[in-house]
């Protein structure tokens, strides 16, 4: 019979040789992991990370008729240098290249300024002779540097504001307009720590304002070019000389409203678009903030019921409202709103819905307010009919307070509201100026 001793020893061997292979197996996978991730984050770091923005660039048209497979975006970036510079010459002038060294520290491309865009579709139109009601769109449609001004009208003018490049076409199978906003120059600094601006430009065609458009944002430059095309599509030949064109020129603000820097509005009446593309060079004005003498009227009717201690207000129609102040051109998009003081501190308040394109608004809306009070001596109604805008403020065309201190008209209608509880009273006001 075998020794027991002999057959316990190789047993007690086992678990060692186990363990021994299993430490060696655990240092390998980890050495291995550990190669791995510093061969991804080796690749990561000599990769070039790609253009986000490509949307965004010059030249490229953001509608469906347009976008074709001749669009290139740079070269293949698995290609070597040599590859890069041959592939170059054989890109076609439709083609857009992405040049990413030549950007600045802002992500835009740089321009040489002493280059001019020239296109071979405008066409140089031969002067014809204009009537004396067209010289004056005529002559506002050259650059002021060529208009020989005297030094004493060089003091009254307005402050420099810069100028607009645009170009207009007509598109006569698909009936559609189209405007190219090609750069801007000389805007005034709006920032005054860096001594720039975020500049963008919003457009829309007057007098329906039904068509609003926006470019995007250059940052940190007096002297952008934008080159981004709009085409704005059910438009017939024959009523583009109706419209008007209005370019309000903005600088972005990430911290509060944006700021204005000025204005371009260019009637279409005598612009000339059957031969072909027409390039306009013209001067930012500045926003023209007029008020109208006339404000338009409104009519209110008021309730006091004192046994509920509410006040019904109805808000029916208004009349002879202004036209739009930017413009003077398109019709308003009014609606009100009704706020409740008491004690001069305002405790509720209400709006009508919007009214599209009218300067007689007809609204028929009801709001009950609850008085926190017995009585109404000290309390006080504002209406404020307001200019609905969805790309720009929106503007108080007109202001009416009916209250105990109201004078006038509008006095004896509180007095009469007062007077007589639950009784209906309605009465026409004018309104002031917001």
């Amino acid at each position: 019979m075998a020794p027991i001793v002999v057959s316990g020893a190789s047993f007690d061997e086992v678990p060692a040789v186990v363990g021994i292979v299993s430490a060696f197996g655990l240092i390998f996978t980890v050495s291995m992991f550990a190669w791995i991730c510093c061969q991804r984050k080796s690749s990561k770091a000599t990769k070039t990370p790609p253009y986000k923005f490509v949307h965004m660039l010059k030249g490229v048209d953001i509608y469906p008729e347009n976008l074709s497979n001749k669009k290139k975006f740079g070269a293949d970036e698995k290609s070597d240098n040599k590859d890069k510079d041959s592939s170059k010459a054989k890109i076609p002038k439709n083609s857009l290249h992405l040049d990413l060294e030549n950007r600045d520290q802002n992500g835009n491309f740089t321009k040489t300024p002493a280059k001019v865009r020239s296109s071979p579709e405008i066409e140089n139109v031969p002067p014809k002779p204009c009537t004396d009601s067209e010289k004056d769109s005529v002559t506002s449609q050259t650059p002021v540097s060529d208009k020989p001004t005297a030094p004493s009208e060089q003091l009254n003018n307005a402050p420099n504001l810069g100028s607009l490049t645009f170009s207009l076409k007509y598109n006569f199978d698909k009936k559609a307009l189209l405007v190219n906003i090609i750069e801007a120059h000389g805007l005034p600094a709006m920032d005054e720590q860096s001594m720039t601006s975020d500049p963008y430009i919003k457009m829309s065609i007057l007098p329906d304002k039904k068509h609003r458009v926006k470019t995007r944002v250059l940052r940190k430059t007096l002297d952008p070019a934008f080159e981004e095309t709009f085409t704005f599509y059910g438009i017939p030949y024959n009523q583009v000389q109706e419209l008007s064109l209005h370019f309000l020129v903005l600088s972005f603000d990430r911290f509060s409203r944006d700021d204005v820097i000025g204005e371009v509005l260019v009637p279409m009446s005598g612009i000339d678009l059957s031969e072909g593309k027409v390039q306009m060079h013209r001067d930012i004005t500045k926003r023209n903030c007029r008020k109208s003498v006339g404000r338009g009227e409104l009519l209110v009717s008021l309730c006091y019921q004192s046994t509920t201690n509410t006040l019904t207000v109805v808000v029916l129609k208004a009349r002879h409202l202004p036209k739009n102040d930017v413009t003077g051109l398109s019709a308003a998009d009014p609606y009100v709103k009704v706020n409740l003081y008491h004690d001069k501190k305002r405790i509720s308040k209400k709006k009508t819905h919007v009214k599209k394109c009218t300067l007689n608004p007809v609204f028929n809306e009801l709001f009950v307010f609850d008085i926190p009070c017995e009585g109404i001596e000290n309390i006080s109604v504002e209406f404020m009919v307001i200019d609905f805008d969805r790309m720009m403020k929106n503007e108080i065309i007109g202001r009416l307070v009916l209250g105990a201190s109201a004078e006038g008209t509008v006095g004896e209608h509180w007095r009469e509201i007062c007077e007589h509880p639950r009784r209906q009273i309605a009465k026409w006001h004018c309104l002031s100026d917001g």
